[in-house]
Order: C-alpha cells, then sequence, then structure tokens
C-alpha cells in the first residue's frame, strides 16, 4: 500500500486542528455536571426570612392535603396516565389507596393508577423533605420602587436573614438576590443595594457567602451592562476579603435585544463571554419578553409561540457550554377566590375547582419546558410546588424505562470501545443520558436503586461526569 503524504507533511495541519478543536472544546465543553434546581423561587426582599424554606413546605404541605387528600384526587386534576380509571366517590378511593399500599413495587407497576400513586407518593416526600430547592431575595419586580431608606434597610435585614440562615441551617441548597437591571436610571440604585447586601453579610459570616449563591441580573439589553457587573463584583471581592471568582451571576432573557441585537445576531454567547466564567444561567422572563414582542396580557402565557421561539434561540446559541437555562413562570396561582373558615358548600366546591384548575395550567406549562428542554423554571407560591414536582416526576418517570435502557447500552458501548482503543469520541451523548438520571435523582423522580439499574455504580453516578466514568473504568481493564 502506497502513502504519499508523510508524517511532515501532516503534521502542521494536524497541529493547527489540534488547537482549533481544542479552542472549540473550550466553549462548548458539555453540560454541566453539578446539581441544576428544578425550580426559584422568586420572593419580595421584604418578606424575606432565615427560615423561609420551613414557611415554604408548610404552606405546600397544606395545599396538597386540602386539595389532593390522595392521588385519585391529584391524578384527576391533573389528568396523569389512567386518569379516567380513577375513583370519585371517597370509599372508592380509599379501598383503592390501600390496595395499591399492599401490592409490591413489581405488581404496582402493572396498574393502570401506576403512575398517579407513584408521583403522588414522590410528591408528598418531596414536600416534606426539601419543597423549596432555590429562591431569589427579590429586589427588582418583587419588591417594586420604594425609597432609598426603606430598600437600604431592607438590603441590611435580608443579608442578616441569610446570616442567621446559614447559621442555623435552614437555607435551601441554592440562594441568591435578584438587584434591580443596570439601566441608566436604575444602576446606581442595583449596585447600591448589592454593596450593602454582601457587605453587610460579610461582616456578619467571617466573609462567607452561602453554598451556590449567585446575583439576578435583570433585563440585559447590552454586554456593557454584564462587563460592568463583573466589575461591580471584583471591587466587592476585594472590598469584603472574598476570593477572587467567588461571586457568580445569571442573567434574565426578557427582552428581544436579549435575543437579537441591531446587527441582526443572537447576543448571547457575547454576554456568557462578557461574564468571564462568572455568567453561569439565563433565566427566560416571560411577561416581560412577551410585553416587548407587544403580545396583550391576556395571551401573556408560557407556551405563547413567541416564547417558543425565544427558547430556541436561546438553546441554540448556548447549548453545550455548560450555561444552565431556566423558563419563566406561570402568573395563575392555586388559591380560590374566597377565604374564611364559615364557607358555604359552592364556595369550598369553586375554591377547589379553582385550585385544580391552575394546577393544571401551570402542570401543562412545566411540561412544555420540560418537552423543550427547560429543566428548571419559576415558581411564585408555594402550591405551585405541586404543579411543578408532580409534572418533573411524570416527565421522568414516563420514560425511565426507554432511558435506562439505553444508558446501559451505551455505557457497555463505551466499554468495549476502551477495549479496542483510546478514544472513544461519543462521550457528549453519554453525557446526556446521565444528565437524565442525574436530574431524574436530584428532583426526587427515581430512587438511587433505579438509578443503578442503567449498569452504572452509585460512586460512578455521584461523580456526575461519563468522562470521568470512561476512565475510571479504563483504568479497571488496564489494570
Amino acid at each position: 500500500m502506497k502513502i504519499s503524504l508523510s508524517k511532515e507533511l501532516l503534521s502542521p495541519i494536524k497541529d493547527k486542528l489540534k488547537q482549533e478543536n481544542q479552542a472549540f472544546q473550550q466553549i462548548y465543553s458539555g453540560d454541566r455536571p453539578d446539581r441544576q434546581p428544578v425550580h426559584t423561587v422568586y420572593g419580595g426582599a421584604n418578606l424575606f426570612s432565615y427560615n423561609i424554606a420551613q414557611k415554604l413546605s408548610k404552606a405546600a404541605q397544606a395545599s396538597l392535603a386540602y386539595y389532593a387528600a390522595n392521588f385519585c384526587i391529584l391524578g384527576r386534576a391533573l389528568q396523569l396516565e389512567g386518569w379516567q380509571k380513577l375513583p370519585q366517590e371517597v370509599a372508592a378511593m380509599t379501598q383503592l389507596q390501600d390496595r395499591m399500599d399492599a401490592l409490591p413495587e413489581t405488581e404496582r407497576k402493572k396498574e393502570s393508577h401506576w403512575l398517579a400513586y407513584t408521583v403522588y407518593n414522590k410528591l408528598k416526600e418531596k414536600l416534606k423533605q426539601e419543597a423549596l430547592e432555590d429562591f431569589r431575595i427579590d429586589f427588582e419586580d418583587g419588591f417594586g420602587n420604594r425609597s432609598d431608606e426603606e430598600e437600604d434597610a431592607t438590603a441590611v435585614n435580608a443579608a442578616q436573614e441569610v446570616a442567621k440562615g446559614m447559621h442555623q441551617n435552614t437555607l435551601p441548597p441554592f440562594i441568591g438576590i435578584r438587584i434591580k437591571p443596570f439601566s441608566e436610571d436604575l444602576k446606581d440604585r442595583a449596585i447600591r443595594t448589592l454593596d450593602i447586601f454582601i457587605s453587610t453579610l460579610c461582616s456578619l459570616t467571617n466573609a462567607q457567602l452561602p453554598p451556590q449563591f449567585i446575583v439576578m441580573l435583570p433585563k440585559v439589553q447590552i454586554t456593557a451592562q454584564v462587563k460592568a457587573l463583573v466589575q461591580v463584583f471584583e471591587l466587592l471581592e476585594s472590598a469584603n476579603q472574598l476570593k477572587p471568582g467567588t461571586l457568580k451571576m445569571e442573567m434574565m432573557v426578557e427582552t428581544t435585544q436579549a435575543i437579537m441585537n441591531e446587527g441582526g445576531k443572537n447576543p448571547l454567547m457575547d454576554f456568557i463571554k462578557a461574564g468571564q466564567n462568572r455568567l453561569i444561567a439565563c433565566h427566560f422572563g416571560t411577561y416581560d419578553y412577551t410585553a416587548s414582542c407587544s403580545i396583550t396580557a391576556k395571551y401573556q402565557t408560557m407556551d405563547h409561540p413567541v416564547c417558543d421561539f425565544a427558547h430556541h434561540m436561546t438553546k441554540v446559541a448556548l447549548a453545550h457550554t455548560g450555561i444552565w437555562l431556566s423558563d419563566g413562570a406561570t402568573n395563575v396561582m392555586p388559591v380560590g377566590p374566597h377565604h374564611g373558615d364559615d364557607l358555604s358548600y359552592a364556595q369550598l366546591q369553586e375554591n377547589t375547582k379553582t385550585v385544580h384548575r391552575a394546577w393544571k395550567i401551570g402542570y401543562d406549562h412545566v411540561r412544555h419546558s420540560l418537552w423543550n428542554g427547560f429543566y428548571q423554571g419559576w415558581d411564585l407560591h408555594p402550591a405551585q410546588f405541586v404543579a411543578r414536582y408532580a409534572a418533573v416526576y411524570a416527565f421522568f418517570l414516563e420514560s425511565y424505562e426507554d432511558a435506562a435502557n439505553r444508558l446501559k447500552h451505551f455505557v457497555e458501548k463505551a466499554a468495549q470501545a476502551t477495549l479496542t482503543t483510546d478514544i472513544f469520541d461519543d462521550a457528549a451523548t453519554g453525557q446526556g443520558l446521565l444528565n437524565y438520571f442525574l436530574k431524574a435523582l436530584n428532583s426526587g423522580a427515581i430512587s438511587v436503586e433505579e438509578a443503578t439499574a442503567t449498569g452504572l455504580s452509585l460512586a460512578e453516578i455521584q461523580s456526575r461526569s461519563f468522562l470521568k466514568i470512561l476512565e475510571g473504568r479504563r483504568k479497571n481493564i488496564v489494570g
């Protein structure tokens, strides 16, 4: 066999290609393996307290217990798979509950009621153990325009409450602050609030921030706003004895200019680069964005076509960069119109119908987000947690068997590749499959046993990296 191209001729070509490939991989490094919260809850800074997680947990549990006392009621309200066969009479519901409780899991899975039963029980446990995953102390829309004196005092108080929560270990796994936008009229107020909050918190905690602490910058329109926040971070870190790079940010995609700038270009990657490795997430602002598209209030919903366009543009711009993407919120609250202890039967029924209708709207919106590849979204009220987690659990449980078989096959394929070559180029696909199980496991949708049915060990799953799994298995094979 004759080869006309020598190593000397090919070497500079391959070296240059290696440089370009590595530069590409630096930008498109793949999905981040660490935990992403299922939701973010926004609450006015004036209402924040150190035990907010416990308060919201109790409220969410109370809503579920009152408006869906068993899985039959919830299954019918959300129209979960098999809901048409669920009984409506109390006696029949109790009988079915007892029968499902008595069945072993292998037999339960054969029942048409399995999904509703399983979702409900996982949901109850989640609301009890960790109802709140992520919270933003909001100084923007949730706080409104108040006097400088009031916002100053609120920033101090919020920092004190965070410090108390750190000390008593009551904060949710993720927490942060949303400041006002860096627009010309609000930039001074935004910087002042951030400075007061960070300086007060650091003075109380010996320059320690909560784990996964983040600063949200809303209504980003130009890269200069992101650059300015990075510069403010640098000053705050220096002034408060924080390690350089400690402060992280996320931004709101809620203006048309964040999707397409004056040059006809999607600017999101420019925003990410301007963040200098501090900008780790982009959240979609449903109502500001639809308003900027001249959509009237009645039709400003999460599943409007203009939102799908923005979602897809965002996904295309930032896919495989490791930037977390979050959808927005449903603005229909699951709260009955009637209040008091002496409500009539008709009023109680109307309350129930209102809450169930709102749950179904929220459930459908979350499912729409998941279908679009957005695994995080906003909640504005604890009663919305019911629809949020029910949708997440149903989504993952419905496709579990297929995903488990795919990952098991993929792991076996990767193991075979390590026996024949040192190269396995499709690790990104493996990471995507692994991320499915990480998201399902973190949310409570599946158990550790169900995750390890994929052929991966718990230690491998907890490594959160498919590349590390391959490297570990390669070492075992070589050894």
